[in-house]
């Protein structure tokens, strides 16, 4: 009896408590089953055309057909033995398959609001290109172009025009990375000394794709690069990378597997990144900020958040990190689709600029000058390649 004292009245008496700010994805469903306007897709509907229907198309393609607000009037895929497939699985009566030499009439077509572009990466200029020439916005994975002067010329184009292009840096997207930069602008943990990127790729890619990919600094650790900058708001002005081939076959193709890198920001802050091809553990996607009043952590995620086994004497065991991309970013990839649909209807401003797509590509290369040759890389920012809040 000697807590009765301390016994609530009903909580029938009391106001609900609001879920809490980080639980987003029921904030999410309470505002669409509340009808409330500011969730309610708009009666105009966001035609597009899909380009490639690879790794990167599937997650697009699930994400558009998932929007009730999008038609999906074309798939552009040269494997023509997945087609039936395809229109039978996802219910795409409606939509017309090409192959890339029929890709014409897609920008010929003046109901196609936006071009999506998944395809190989060489195919990519191309396709921008054509698809910004016939007036249409874009959403493209990276990299835009094969180097810094050809994606400037690409995003001239899209100015010139008046319609988006939408370098897919997912990475932004994802909730708890989000929270971390908004905490880490806040000053929550004062001047950032150092912030520390562990990338750890599972599984091992298929030298296939590694030989067309651009090889690891621009086709890996630029989201991290990316990561990074976007977090501090602030531009390295020297860098440093040591990278190896561990892998055989890697070295065959004069890339690296395992790299380390180091980014030194104006501020003082020291950025570190440590990136690797081959995690045979799961897909190890971890950040560290650290300040005068504390550190910040984004660490790995788990499928089966909260199931834990206790064995026989096999002690405490967790469940496995994710396997990979497609399911560590779900949410991050619908975000960011979601939002890219909102920039095509005029609702939101793209919130991926021209100018960090390039200085993300910019800091790439000399990271990957700097492992080449063993020495640390001056980086030098015109004004207009500086952050907005630089």
């Amino acid at each position: 009896m000697a807590t009765v004292k301390h016994k609530d009245s009903s909580p029938y008496t009391k106001p609900l408590p609001p879920p809490p700010e980080d639980d987003f994805l029921y904030t999410r469903y309470e505002a669409t089953v509340n009808l409330d306007p500011s969730t309610v897709p708009s009666i105009k509907t966001i035609v597009v055309a899909l380009f490639g229907a690879g790794r990167a198309g599937h997650i697009h393609l699930s994400n558009l057909k998932n929007n009730p607000q999008v038609k999906i009037a074309y798939i552009v895929d040269d494997v023509q033995s997945k087609w039936s497939t395809l229109k039978v699985y996802w219910n795409l009566t409606d939509t017309t398959f090409l192959s890339s030499t029929q890709s014409d009439k897609v920008f010929s077509d003046e109901r196609v609001d936006a071009v999506i572009v998944a395809s190989p990466t060489y195919t990519h200029e191309e396709i921008v290109r054509k698809a910004l020439e016939s007036r249409k916005a874009v959403f493209c994975e990276k990299p835009i172009a094969g180097d810094i002067a050809t994606t400037t010329k690409m995003y001239e184009l899209a100015d010139k025009v008046g319609k988006p292009l939408f370098c897919a840096f997912n990475r932004r997207f994802d909730p708890s990375y989000s929270n971390l930069r908004k905490e880490v602008h806040a000053g929550k943990v004062g001047h950032v000394h150092t912030i520390k990127i562990c990338a750890r790729d599972s599984p091992l890619p298929p030298i296939s794709y590694l030989q067309t990919s651009g090889g690891i600094f621009h086709d890996c650790a630029i989201h991290d690069i990316d990561m990074m900058c976007w977090i501090l708001g602030e531009l390295p002005n020297k860098v440093f990378a040591m990278a190896h081939a561990n892998i055989p076959e890697i070295a065959e193709i004069k890339d690296f597997d395992t790299v380390a890198m180091v980014l030194s920001f104006p501020s003082g802050t020291i950025g570190m990144i440590d990136l690797s091809r081959n995690s045979c553990y799961g897909y190890d996607q971890r950040i560290e900020v650290f300040g005068p009043r504390g550190m910040l952590q984004c660490n790995d995620e788990q499928p089966m958040c909260g199931f834990d086994s206790y064995l026989g004497l096999g002690g405490h065991r967790k469940s496995p990190i994710y396997y990979s991309f497609p399911s560590r970013y779900k949410i991050a990839y619908g975000l960011e689709m979601e939002h890219f649909l909102q920039v095509v209807e005029g609702k939101e401003k793209l919130s991926i600029l021209g100018r960090e797509t390039l200085t993300a590509s910019k800091i790439a290369s000399a990271l990957e000058r700097s492992a080449k040759t063993g020495k640390y890389v001056d980086l030098q920012w015109e004004p207009h390649e500086l952050p907005a809040n630089a």
